[in-house]
């Protein structure tokens, strides 16, 4: 049973402004129980992304959906006891095997036969490509909870009553039950151990706190399919990222699993935790396209002394003050540099600009999220908190740069220029083997004070993002 729907940002939300939105959202019903699932892009190809345990919903995905979403069909879905999905008060209700059928249930209601799955931490996706072989084109694994190795932790009774809620013994129902909030930001804290990743934190905390400690613990007893038996049953291409510095499952486990399967790639992420699609993105993102897509076509190649130079110019819509400055920039540059090119990979209101100086705007500035109508919805009134606006706007940079990046990576350019380009700044000394050519970078600002008003908390996070 399908309810199709449309999912658009309400006016005044206090949702983050997402970098993209859903092409269609609905409900699939299966045992009187409904899940929520979204669909994003077109093509041929699809990638499910799977749900882990309630714990967090199909956000957990905000990092990866834009980006692939911009190459083939994406869909993902809420797990049953969180998001817009049923909480059902049952134990049997949260069995692993439930997950992996309400996949093909989603599946099915999107009219899609077979899907490039990935999934983090969770089990169900085993199920599903073991029971479904002929739905399953590939699998993207990361941080498996399957026990094939060792914890890294001490497991205490979830049941009994403890004397202690210090460490993992706040893994415990009747903690859960006195705190939700504080096992969330302890279990969150774990799963990133990355220096600062307070909004990592911050987020899976919020998505936890979309749900109850009554509905998780009910989830806390699915035994009866074991994924670790079915493993020899999984056929198709696997691929396993592992971080080494996984504190929730060990940095052993990929291994452990990959050695029970038939056609396993691993890939050891150095220094990451147990999240790194959201902690380390750009390089996720680009593992699971070389793994799982299409090969891209090779990029455009000129002699360099046999050619135009040409200037890759990224200028930002956050006040047109910048268009202005880029613009004499530009004019400049030309005048030392006669016949160089330049594009410009920008978005309304800059491209009004452009346009009406007849200067080439790329294509692909048509797949930016728009970052004005971002700093539009955090405004209230004349007040605008440009801190957390722009801490807030991780979502949009990221998807961002996985724009530019394609562009550099397809096509040559001898410079790159960003005008506010946080997003450059930020991803490539994340990832600087991603840096090709020089880069010239503007800024009004580099570094962050806490407001005098501020609390303790925003002179802590002030302080870390300087940190970083």
């Amino acid at each position: 049973m399908m309810t199709p729907t449309t999912t658009m940002p309400m006016a005044g939300s206090a949702e983050q402004t997402r970098a993209r939105y859903p092409d269609a959202s609905g409900f699939v019903e299966r045992d009187g129980v409904r899940v929520f699932w979204e669909r994003y892009g077109e093509g041929d190809t699809t990638i499910l992304l799977m749900p882990t345990w309630e714990i967090v919903h199909s956000r957990f995905w905000r990092c990866q959906i834009p980006y692939f979403a911009r190459h083939c069909r994406v869909i993902c879905f809420d797990p049953r006891g969180n998001g817009r999905s049923d909480r059902p008060q049952s134990p049997d209700a949260y069995q692993r095997h439930q997950a992996a059928e309400d996949a093909v249930a989603v599946l099915d209601a999107n009219g899609v036969g077979q899907a490039i799955v990935v999934s983090w931490c969770g089990g169900s996706e085993v199920i599903l490509a073991a029971r479904y072989p002929d739905r399953v084109t590939s699998l993207v694994q990361i941080g498996p909870n399957i026990p094939l190795s060792p914890l890294p932790h001490d497991e205490p009774s979830f049941d009994d009553v403890l004397d202690s809620d210090e460490g993992w013994s706040k893994e415990n129902r009747h903690y859960w039950l006195r705190d939700w909030k504080g096992y969330l930001e302890f279990f969150h804290g774990q799963c990133f151990p990355e220096p600062h990743s307070t909004k990592q934190i911050e987020d899976g905390v919020s998505w936890g706190l979309e749900t109850d400690a009554e509905t998780i613990i009910l989830g806390q007893y699915r035994h009866r399919v074991r994924p670790m038996e079915l493993l020899p049953k999984v056929r198709c291409p696997v691929l396993l990222i592992q971080g080494t510095e996984d504190h929730i499952v060990g940095s052993g486990r990929s291994a452990a699993v990959a050695e029970r399967l038939a056609d396993a790639r691993l890939v050891v992420m150095e220094g990451s935790g147990h999240a790194p699609h959201l902690r380390d993105p750009v390089r996720f993102n680009l593992l699971v396209r070389e793994f799982a897509l299409p090969a891209s076509p090779p990029a455009r190649w000129t002699r360099t002394r046999a050619r135009t130079k040409r200037v890759l110019y990224v200028s930002s819509p956050i006040g047109l003050g910048h268009a202005r400055r880029d613009l004499a920039i530009v004019d400049q540059l030309r005048r030392l540099h006669p016949g160089i090119e330049v594009d410009w990979l920008a978005q309304h209101p800059v491209t009004e600009v452009l346009a009406a100086r007849a200067e080439r705007v790329h294509p692909a500035s048509a797949q930016l999220s728009n970052e004005s109508h971002h700093f539009a919805r955090e405004s209230r009134g004349h007040e605008l908190g440009c801190f957390e606006a722009l801490r807030r706007m991780d979502e949009i940079l990221l998807a961002n740069f996985m724009v530019f990046h394609h562009v550099v990576r397809d096509e040559q350019y001898d410079l790159w220029v960003g005008d506010e380009a946080w997003e450059l700044d930020h991803f490539l000394h994340e990832n600087p083997e991603l840096k090709q050519a020089p880069f010239a970078w503007l800024t009004d600002f580099v570094g962050y004070l806490p407001l005098p008003e501020g609390d303790e908390r925003e002179a802590f996070l002030t302080a870390d993002y300087n940190a970083e």
